[in-house]
């Protein structure tokens, strides 16, 4: 499972970590000490999954076995390595009832559920769902190096307060912006216990030294 606190790397569909140059990626972090993750595309999985870095998928499908033709099903992305999934991501949004079948697929497989939200409102109605961890993601700030630990600190610690109101269980992280490891140590202090982070790391050209910073100012 993932230690606390933590950094999950989302690969997304960059150039830089698509298939062999996901899996050159891979092997540079794999030699780094500390609480992180990968987050690859669902075809990329298998192959990172050699690595003994945890895995937490880009998406699932609020399905279960059966016809479901292009659809992701939660326990293929377990088999493929995968310990959770992200759920509801600003650039793949589901309905609020498909956010509900997704996570209730992860309970069934056995595999984290990592909902995102974009707002405090959402946060709310999410942690309601009882996911495992929420994670709060302004989509303005994403890939802008403008940090939302920064410039919207109020929207995590708002975020914590209102998950905590619900259910204490849930955990938060918060990704958007997120470039070095003050902005980490930042989002840790306004009670965060992981970041979500992508092209400060893949399209870096120094990502395992980046990577380093930011698992040092996460402790």
């Amino acid at each position: 499972m993932l230690k606390e606190p933590f950094v999950i790397v989302n690969f997304k569909t960059y150039k830089e970590s698509t298939g062999k140059n996901a899996e050159k990626l891979a092997k540079k972090f794999s030699k780094v000490k500390g609480n992180f993750a990968f987050c690859p595309q669902t075809a990329d999985l298998r192959l990172l999954s050699k690595y003994k870095v945890p895995l937490i998928a880009q998406h699932i499908d609020p399905i279960d076995f059966g016809r479901n033709t292009g659809w992701v099903l939660a326990e293929s992305v377990k088999e493929a390595g995968a310990i959770g999934s992200l759920i509801n991501h600003s650039e793949h949004q589901l309905s609020f009832e498909e956010i509900k079948k997704c996570i209730e697929a992860c309970r069934r497989a056995g595999i984290l559920s990592i909902v995102c939200a974009v707002d405090k409102k959402m946060v709310s109605l999410c942690t309601k769902l009882k996911p495992d961890y929420i994670a709060i993601e302004p989509p303005e700030l994403i890939e802008t190096g403008i940090a939302v630990s920064q410039v919207k600190p109020k929207v995590i610690s708002d975020s914590v307060e209102a998950v905590k109101k619900i259910d204490k269980n849930i955990k938060v992280i918060c990704g958007a912006g997120i470039s070095k490891g003050e902005d980490v140590k930042k989002a840790i202090e306004l009670g965060a216990v992981g970041v979500l982070v992508s092209s400060a790391i893949v399209k870096s050209k120094q990502p395992e030294k980046v990577l380093k910073e930011m698992i040092e100012y996460a402790k």
